[in-house]
């Protein structure tokens, strides 16, 4: 009985009792003590087989910080296009300084998560008031929109801090090699606890070298599904290799997820589109341009014939379907939004020109086709 009450009570981010702790604490110790034949096998690998990208051609730290920012919450493959234009028009730190917010904005139209364009900015014009730029992680971490992780990505690229990065491939590395099975509360609280693992491995390396390959084993070799262990150059130090299901390494507890519906209006006249602009201190898409909901307008529940199309998209843990409803100008309509200066009419030749929030500009393009037709 007393066994039992101690598995259901089991909070998570704790240790289950028994055996398989030991395991991982074993492993764990092992695997740092063999870090002087991890390290080359890693190594050798990374020189091979990494992927060829710009920020790794003719590197420079305004490369690093740059895809730094790019790569969080976002795909390598996404990035790509948006680096490369990026570099034609911001090619260093001065210039992006000097750059308008509204030109900082447009380049990283559709990335998303548009808090790290502001960051970026911001970044570049505190480093532009300094001789030199901060080399250790601590510093970095004074600066805007550098986290730990960001930070110590920088510095052992840019500066060899042996600054370990542990992000969400690190975590499913480290979990797999050492066989760690306890179930963590989020990504955030497995990151902790690996940290001092990661630190440890990166010992007596070149750190920048080494935290690449780990980034690059876990985005091309150590998947979440489907791993593919034959060709690991780490198989051998791998304890869920060993025990013959890795993909149930590392365990986090599900993300709750969270509906939400919004209703938003076409509203279309002579050649322009009516939208809405976010407040500056909007945290999410402060000064993105959107199509404004039902709400905005102080409009009662809208007529489902005029239904155009129904979309879903999602921020952070929020599942949200947009449910986008035909328009016709009424006075009273006219009176709401000369009040409201968040409410503009753009033309529709114009919309290049201003910057949209990434899926309110993929349905804007759909639905002008659909509305002309």
């Amino acid at each position: 009985m007393v066994t039992k009450n101690r598995k259901n009570t089991q909070k998570s981010g704790e240790a289950p009792a028994g055996r398989s702790f030991c395991f991982s604490l074993a492993a764990s110790t092992q695997l740092i003590t063999r870090r002087l034949e991890f390290q080359p096998a890693l190594h050798a690998w990374y020189r091979i087989h990494q992927r060829k990208l710009p920020w790794r051609e003719a590197p420079s730290l305004y490369k690093t910080v740059v895809s730094e920012f790019m790569l969080q919450q976002t795909q390598v493959t996404t990035a790509l296009p948006y680096f490369e234009r990026w570099q034609r028009e911001l090619p260093d730190f001065k210039v992006l300084a000097a750059a308008s917010e509204a030109k900082v904005m447009k380049l990283w139209e559709g990335l998303g998560y548009y808090s790290r364009a502001r960051n970026l900015h911001k970044l570049a014009q505190a480093l532009a008031g300094r001789t030199e730029p901060p080399r250790s992680p601590a510093d970095w971490q004074e600066l805007p929109g550098i986290g730990p992780y960001t930070a110590a990505a920088i510095t052992s690229i840019s500066f060899d801090e042996p600054a370990a990065c542990v992000d969400g491939n690190v975590v499913r590395i480290l979990a797999r090699l050492t066989g760690e099975g306890r179930l963590f509360r989020d990504g955030s609280a497995a990151a902790k606890h690996f940290t001092p693992i990661a630190d440890a491995l990166i010992i007596g390396s070149h750190p920048g070298t080494h935290n690449q390959a780990m980034m690059e084993l876990g985005a091309t070799v150590c998947l979440r599904q489907r791993p593919l262990c034959l060709v690991c150059p780490v198989a051998g130090f791998c304890s869920a290799r060993k025990s013959g299901d890795p993909e149930k390494f590392p365990r986090l507890r599900p993300k709750q997820i969270e509906q939400r519906s919004v209703i938003r209006v076409w509203c279309e006249q002579r050649g322009q589109l009516l939208l809405k602009r976010s407040h500056a201190g909007a945290r999410q898409l402060a000064g993105l341009y959107e199509l404004p909901e039902a709400r905005d307008l102080h409009l009662p529940p809208p007529d489902k014939k005029t239904l155009l199309a129904v979309k879903r998209r999602a921020i952070t843990r929020f599942q949200i379907t947009e449910s986008i409803y035909a328009l016709k100008q009424t006075p009273a309509l006219r009176q709401i939004i000369a009040s409201d200066e968040s409410l503009e009419w753009v033309s529709l030749e114009k919309l290049d020109d201003i910057t949209l929030s990434g899926p309110h500009k993929r349905w804007i393009q759909e639905l002008r086709q659909h509305v002309k037709t």
